[in-house]
């Protein structure tokens, strides 16, 4: 009996040897790779139709037709133009679209259209939402539908009786005229671009154009979401490959548990209090990490000038946290009181995230630096899940009530609204160049704009900022950080340009616009659809040598708000290479300002091989200022 016992020991290393080899014969069986046309080493998931059986997934067959990669689905067949496996995404154009022919008709229909349709099979459309192809009777009077009568040789459009139009998104039946119909409803990654173009008179060629470049399909791995033969099939995510294993006959996995149980009992016994204090170890190193992390950063940086306080100091400067400010994602801030009378700002931060980075970030980033333009830190206090920052208190609030609020008394004049502008920037620089390290801020906005008495302006909230070494020209970010409306777009496009300080020059360019024109830059309340994305919208106003148009202001103020909005276009610009650097910006704001007169010239050039859509409606808008180019038009 004594000799028996390493035996369950050794059947147990050779079925899990068994195991392993099968596992990695199977997941070698599906590297193979095809080429057909301008599409080279098709790899898993796709296989083409006459590839060997244990290539790629079942699912995802291609065809090889005239020396062209096809696509066949329930919604159609398309053309395969290229596949990015690192996205997992294949961009397919409807096979019906001819390059030579401008009036061919797409192969959409309504049975095939959406987000949802199984007619894509194991794909997902992008992007969601699609134009549609309309014909009525009578002629439609909407501004926002583009006549395409001419545009195809569909009896629908062309005929003499009946009038087409596209129309961008999904039709309902109440949104449509009286006599009209929709014939098709199709998809196209370019869609918006076109129909930002129905004001500027969009052409039959763009609307080919838009169809002959297609749209993309992505793919997810799942489940594997079938069994090959006998072998069963898990996600290998790290390869996009699926890990499989041969099944094993149950008496082999009787003999496998029979020689396990006489363990068994004895691993419950003596295993589950073990497994317990281990959950409890790691429950505690989780939970504390947080504290250890700012304790960590506080005993190595004891040389800040801010005062730590006690929690219960704070509850006193606070009267007990009675008198608050203001409320958001990032905590709730309190008016309190010094014992020397000073009235401070308290923020009591919400739960610690990413080990106290954001914490973290704002006292190594403003308890180094004291500039006039910055707001100060004056303490801070940890204590467990505690932490809150005490700044100077700012009496006027933050910029953004004086820019968008319709009361009376928040009126601000141009005069002043320039001298706000002048201070911002003037501390933006100082964080750029200022200090022993480069401070970028990433999140420049009105909301974090804070004024004090005489309404000199401060930039505050540092919790995404980031301190980089005075000479790098080029930074790295781990994730998008900043807001909407504000995020340079080299944060989400890094073709077009290396993240830099370019990106805080971008972010003030936009509050500078929107300081200018009193209103979001996005606004989807105004009369006009074309003054929707401001900075488009002022652009070719003051490219076509328009006045701008502001009531009850002198010609003074008229020029100051023309200065500030060309200064701003020179900041919006999509390649950071463009824009001038904080330092210039200044010098443009007080006394060059000759020298940038001239507009910046955003061309709005229909690209062969657009950017993708951006992913929500807002940055979508942004994206209307197209593939931009520098040059100067006076």
């Amino acid at each position: 009996m004594a000799r028996g016992t390493p035996f369950p020991a050794g059947v147990m290393v050779f079925i899990i040897l068994v195991l392993v080899l099968q596992g990695c014969s199977v997941t070698h069986s599906h590297q193979c790779s095809s080429s057909c046309g301008g599409i080279h080493n098709i790899k898993y998931p796709f296989r083409l139709i006459h590839d060997p059986p244990n290539c790629g997934d079942q699912r995802y067959h291609l065809s090889c037709e005239n020396n062209q990669t096809m696509l066949y689905l329930s919604a159609g067949k398309y053309n395969v133009q290229k596949i990015n496996y690192t996205d997992s995404s294949i961009h397919v154009v409807d096979s019906r679209i001819s390059k030579d022919s401008y009036s061919s008709t797409p192969n959409c229909s309504l049975d095939h259209f959406g987000y949802y349709s199984k007619a894509w099979g194991p794909y997902t459309p992008f992007p969601k939402d699609g134009f549609s192809l309309v014909s009525c009777e009578n002629p439609m009077n909407s501004s926002f539908d583009l006549n395409i009568s001419s545009c195809f040789d569909d009896e629908a459009y062309s005929s003499k009786r009946r009038h087409g139009y596209i129309l961008s998104g999904q039709m309902m039946a109440s949104d449509l005229e009286e006599l009209c119909q929709v014939e098709h409803t199709c998809l196209a990654s370019t869609w918006q671009l076109v129909m930002s173009q129905v004001d500027k008179n969009a052409s039959c060629t763009d609307i080919h154009d838009m169809l002959l470049y297609g749209f993309e399909l992505s793919w997810y791995f799942g489940s594997c979401g079938s069994k090959y033969g006998s072998v069963n099939c898990s996600p290998n995510g790290t390869e996009n490959q699926c890990w499989c294993v041969e099944s094993i006959g149950i008496y082999a996995l009787y003999a496998a548990a029979l020689a396990m149980g006489a363990q068994f009992a004895l691993k419950i016994v003596f295993g589950t209090p073990c497994v317990i204090l281990l959950l409890i170890y790691k429950w505690r190193k989780r939970h504390f990490s947080v504290y250890d992390a700012i304790e960590e950063f506080l005993q190595s940086h004891n040389n800040l000038r801010p005062i730590r306080y006690s929690y219960k100091k704070f509850k006193k400067m606070t009267n007990n946290f009675k008198d608050k400010l203001g409320e958001g994602g990032y905590g709730t801030v309190f008016k309190g009181t010094l014992r020397s009378g000073q009235l401070v700002a308290v923020k009591m931060l919400g739960k610690a995230k990413a080990n106290g980075q954001e914490f973290i970030n704002e006292v190594a980033t403003i308890g180094r630096i004291h500039h006039v333009n910055i707001v100060q830190l004056v303490g801070f206090c940890v204590k467990g899940a505690e932490r809150a920052l005490v700044y100077e208190f700012m009496p006027k609030g933050s910029l953004n009530k004086y820019i968008f609020s319709q009361e009376e008394g928040i009126f601000l004049s141009y005069e002043k609204l320039y001298d706000i502008a002048l201070g911002v920037a003037h501390g933006i620089e100082y964080l750029h160049r200022g200090c022993d390290m480069q401070i970028l801020h990433f999140d420049i906005k009105p909301h974090n704009i804070l004024l004090d008495d005489n309404f000199t302006p401060k930039v505050s909230d540092f919790g995404l900022a980031k301190l980089y070494a005075v000479n790098d020209s080029i930074v790295s970010l781990t994730a998008v950080r900043g807001t909407l409306g504000y995020m340079a777009p080299e944060l989400f496009y890094k073709n077009i340009g290396g993240l830099s300080y370019k990106a805080d020059v971008y972010s003030f360019g936009m509050l500078l616009m929107e300081m200018a024109s009193r209103r979001k830059n996005v606004n989807a309340s105004v009369d006009h659809s074309s003054q929707v994305y401001f900075p488009t919208w002022i652009y070719d106003q003051l490219q076509d040598g328009r006045d701008i148009e502001i009531d009850n202001v002198t010609e003074e103020e008229r020029e100051i708000c023309k200065k500030m909005i060309i200064v701003a276009l020179w900041c919006i610009q999509m390649k950071p290479s463009y824009r001038p650097s904080m330092h210039e910006v200044v010098g443009m704001l007080e006394e060059n300002w000759n020298a940038y007169k001239c507009l910046p010239n955003l061309s709005y050039r229909h690209q062969k091989d657009p950017l993708k859509m951006l992913e929500t409606a807002q940055l979508g808008h942004q994206l209307h200022q197209g593939n931009l180019s520098l040059s100067t038009k006076c």
